[in-house]
């Protein structure tokens, strides 16, 4: 969805209502719950990065942008998380999907990285703060330039 917002409260306030609450608490996880060093920032989503900072190379496409790790949108039909450390660690991944059903009603709905919120009221909370709290930035560079960096 392209879009002229400026800042994740902007981009919250402009989702219709019953997405603008669910939207706020799953950021307001990812300040409280990401380890120190990961950035919020904003373009057409929210995103959380490794900051230049921590990891000067950047992400290898392109490499003017710091390196992603946690993004939250509002799409069509879903909320979604993309999480990039359940995509690239195994354990992190085969965690997270048998912790699922012990946290949410319906069925896990997840891609290679996204997890797809479908239903509003029942959104795992306390179990998607569990999991951007498991890796740190360093792990996650670690872990990038093992799998991705050529």
């Amino acid at each position: 969805m392209a879009n002229s917002f400026t800042s994740p409260e902007e981009y919250i306030t402009s989702l219709p209502e019953e997405r603008q609450e669910p939207m706020r608490k799953l950021r307001q996880i990812m300040l409280d719950n990401l380890p120190e060093g990961f950035e919020e920032g904003f373009n057409n989503m929210i995103h959380y990065v490794v900051p230049f900072s921590l990891y000067p190379a950047g992400y290898h496409c392109p490499p003017k942008q710091p390196l992603p790790f946690i993004s939250l949108a509002s799409q069509k039909n879903f909320i979604a998380v993309y999480h990039m450390g359940v995509y690239a660690n195994e354990a992190l991944h085969k965690w997270f999907v048998s912790e699922y059903p012990n946290h949410a009603k319906r069925k896990l709905d997840m891609g290679k990285s996204c997890l797809r919120l479908k239903k509003m009221e029942d959104i795992p909370y306390e179990l998607i703060a569990d999991l951007v709290s498991r890796m740190s930035p360093q792990d996650w560079i670690d872990l990038y330039e093992a799998n991705y960096k050529r």
